[in-house]
């Protein structure tokens, strides 16, 4: 087992944090609040609200991350592609791990509540809601774990819409809306070429409870939800037409993904993998027109 913290440099201890909070997920959720920021100032938000609120949520993010490892770390350690992760590959311990969390949590809550009061409680909500009804109940015991789960990350929007204006109207729902419909298939196209994994472990994720076909339909049907869940935030009027030929092309291209998915006949690591890369690119694009294609007041 490797040393644990306190007899290895500052420098490898610290990495080690922060690949806890799972920093390309955060950046990713950050980006979807800072577009919620956006859109709802109808332009760039003021630059000390944006610094104050991004810290508040990144620091959110990363504390549902750091506990959602503290928590499986026992699945882990016998899932591949997390095996050398700080806490199975020994190098911190499960105390280090969750007082990292925790009092990052509890640190975001307080950052955030100087902005307002909603802003703080939404973000809370997003962590407990991730650790407790996710991590802690949903994730080993039911198949719908990503669908029921997915509300956790579609939380950043709000955060950042409510940090603009103090409430949550019907686009920041819509915004809310793209990133629920978007979580299955992203999670299942990973538990596609992942599956072993996931079976070794005992999560039941889709393609392993019930099959790879039945899970390439379903990665279908969510990928063609997504294009009128993308398109609803047109019809609120806090977007242009840049925003919704984005939306469709990238809508249009997620199904396209999927059926070339549904149809391979080769080994599903090939397509598995690119749809899984598509559904990333395609969360990015989306709330970068939101950003680009924004209504400016």
């Amino acid at each position: 087992m490797s040393a644990l913290a306190g007899e290895r440099p500052a420098r490898q201890v610290l990495r080690d944090y922060l690949m806890l909070t799972k920093p390309r997920i955060v950046l990713l959720l950050m980006l979807t609040g800072l577009a919620g920021m956006w859109v709802a100032a109808g332009g760039p938000p003021p630059p000390g609200l944006t610094t104050v609120t991004m810290v508040g949520l990144g620091m959110a993010c990363g504390a549902a991350n750091a506990i959602n490892m503290w928590y499986d770390r026992d699945i882990d350690a016998v899932m591949k592609r997390t095996q050398k992760r700080p806490l199975p590959g020994g190098r911190l311990s499960p105390a280090q791990a969750l007082w990292f969390g925790v009092t990052t949590g509890v640190l975001s809550f307080l950052i955030l509540a100087t902005v307002n009061l909603l802003t703080a409680c939404l973000a809370a909500a997003g962590l407990l809601f991730y650790v407790l009804v996710y991590t802690m109940w949903l994730k080993r015991s039911t198949v719908h774990n990503i669908v029921i789960g997915g509300a956790a990350g579609a939380v950043p929007p709000l955060v950042g819409w409510a940090a603009v204006t103090g409430t949550v109207d019907w686009a920041a729902l819509a915004m809310f809306l793209v990133v629920f419909v978007w979580t299955p298939p992203h999670f299942w196209a990973l538990a596609l070429f992942r599956g072993e994994d996931y079976a070794r472990a005992g999560v039941p994720m889709l393609p392993v409870v019930r099959g790879e076909r039945a899970a390439k339909w379903q990665i279908l049907l969510y990928s063609v939800l997504l294009i009128p869940a993308g398109v609803s935030l047109y019809f609120t009027g806090r977007v242009g037409a840049l925003y919704l030929v984005t939306a469709v092309a990238s809508g249009c291209a997620m199904v396209a993904a999927s059926v070339r998915l549904l149809r391979e006949q080769m080994p599903r690591l090939d397509w598995a993998y690119r749809t899984y890369g598509w559904s990333l690119l395609y969360l990015t694009v989306i709330f970068l027109a939101m950003v680009v294609g924004v209504n400016r007041v």
